[in-house]
């Protein structure tokens, strides 16, 4: 794949990028090793200095780099906005967090006497270059919610961004560069993805975290494993929406529209499959995809638009695929279900796809078990709770879940058995500094974001101390 900026709602190539030689890698990779042998050695103060430093620049720029980001992969500019905000509260969480989350941990008095110390503690170090595999869909807050932890507790990085996002890609590296940062501290390498392995296998890169396909994190963690590296993945997701009948049906099914078409359906997090118990499974059906039918798919330049492109032609192509297969094999279209016609000229060859609402999905379609990267919800009717526990958990993902009631029995029943990461009451799922993200099964391993995030690339050392 070009490392190009292809714009997807006119589908115009407007540049491209040539891709880092051997020698450029080299250079990149050496440049990280020797500025972390002397970054790591850098207060709590001086990297909260710098991270919000980082964060005024962004905060500066927040109108431009949206821009960007609409420009490179479609999301409309006032979701591209808010993403640069979120990552500016995200840096200065970290800042003024940081110091407290790594503080060295005491054992009880009575097990450090029984170890035979006098003193013991864990303290927490920095293990070196991060290299950062990251995707297009978020691609200023997927590489901040890495960067901003892992630069707090001592170590550097390496991001390898998707090919899509060329300028988000150096915009990123040249924040860092503005707020201070030693050189090497923090570097894009405009690679393909072949180039990964190489990277990844040298001695000098310390560890590994991606955001991405299944596909790609697979990959990842078997070059990681071969060479006993730590990785973080956060791959996909088919997160289940669960509405109960003591639920307020009229705001699940509000909400339910933007768990679905947020960042044009393109987020791992993105409510998927929505599980209806059968007593409001009507009632639901006939808000939800109203509302998802009214919403206004255009220029996301254009303030008024609810639903950009696709970030690329395959990905739109491959979304209709699922939904074809589905209506083979005797899926209902609710709505949408195809290509909008008459798009105003300029906008003719993007990459957009109607807001879709399929219902009669059946466990041999192939969108009950693949994962629907655009906005395209698929409905279920269940008896119970425990047939929705049921059909909730049937998916290869686990990443996050919403559940919709305000009977305790409920949230006790799907905290206890929903396989996710993340169970989200009345509410849709949302990603916070202060709070673990990540999932299970497919979905990944590990955490990113709150005290569990920063920890991921930390050496727990015991430091034990005789009498």
């Amino acid at each position: 794949m070009p490392i190009a900026t292809v714009n997807p709602a006119t589908g115009e190539t407007l540049r491209t990028f040539d891709e880092l030689t051997p020698d450029g890698i080299e250079r990149r990779v050496a440049a990280a090793d020797a500025a972390f042998r002397a970054y790591r050695t850098t207060t709590f103060a001086d990297r909260a200095g710098l991270l919000e430093r980082a964060a005024g620049l962004l905060e500066a720029d927040q109108d431009d780099i949206a821009r960007t980001m609409t420009t490179e992969m479609g999301k409309p500019l006032a979701a591209a906005r808010a993403e640069a905000a979120k990552c500016v509260k995200a840096m200065r969480w970290y800042a003024a967090n940081a110091e407290r989350l790594l503080a060295d941990e005491q054992p009880p008095e009575a097990d450090v006497r029984d170890s035979g110390a006098a003193h013991a503690r864990v303290h927490y170090r920095p293990l070196g270059p991060v290299l950062a595999v990251m995707p297009w869909n978020f691609p200023l807050w997927q590489v901040v919610r890495f960067a901003a932890p892992a630069l707090m507790a001592g170590n550097v990085g390496l991001l390898k961004h998707a090919s899509n996002v060329p300028q988000t890609a150096l915009y990123l590296e040249d924040l860092f560069r503005r707020a201070g940062y030693p050189e090497g501290c923090f570097q894009t390498l405009l690679v393909g993805s072949r180039a990964v392995e190489g990277i990844l296998r040298d001695d000098r890169v310390a560890a590994a975290t991606l955001t991405g396909s299944e596909p790609a994190g697979r990959s990842v963690a078997a070059i990681a494993g071969d060479e006993i590296k730590k990785t973080v993945l956060e791959l996909g997701g088919s997160d289940p929406y669960v509405v109960m009948p003591s639920a307020d049906v009229e705001k699940a099914a509000e909400v339910a529209v933007t768990a679905r078409a947020q960042n044009n359906g393109q987020s791992c997090i993105a409510a998927k499959r929505f599980i209806v118990h059968t007593d409001v499974f009507d009632a639901f059906r006939e808000r939800f995809t109203a509302g998802m039918a009214a919403l206004t798919v255009g220029d996301p330049m254009d303030e008024a638009t609810d639903v950009g492109p696709l970030a690329s032609e395959s990905g739109r192509d491959g979304l209709q695929e699922l939904v074809d297969d589905a209506v083979r094999q005797g899926a209902t279209v609710l709505c949408g279900g195809r290509r909008p016609e008459g798009m105003p000229q300029g906008l003719a060859n993007g990459w957009f796809y109607e807001p879709t609402v399929l219902t009669g999905i059946t466990p041999g379609m192939r969108i009950h078990q693949e994962e629907t990267f655009g906005p395209v919800a698929t409905l279920y009717r269940v008896a119970d709770a425990d047939e929705a526990v049921k059909v909730a958990n049937d998916t290869y993902f686990g990443l996050s879940s919403n559940v919709w009631t305000r009977d305790d029995e409920d949230v006790r029943t799907f905290v206890r058995d929903l396989e996710a990461g993340g169970v989200f009451v009345n509410g849709m799922t949302a990603s916070h500094p202060a709070l673990p993200f990540g999932g299970v099964k497919r979905s990944g391993y590990g955490r990113e974001l709150s005290g569990h995030g920063i920890k991921e690339f930390c050496n727990a050392t015991t430091v034990w101390q005789a009498p």
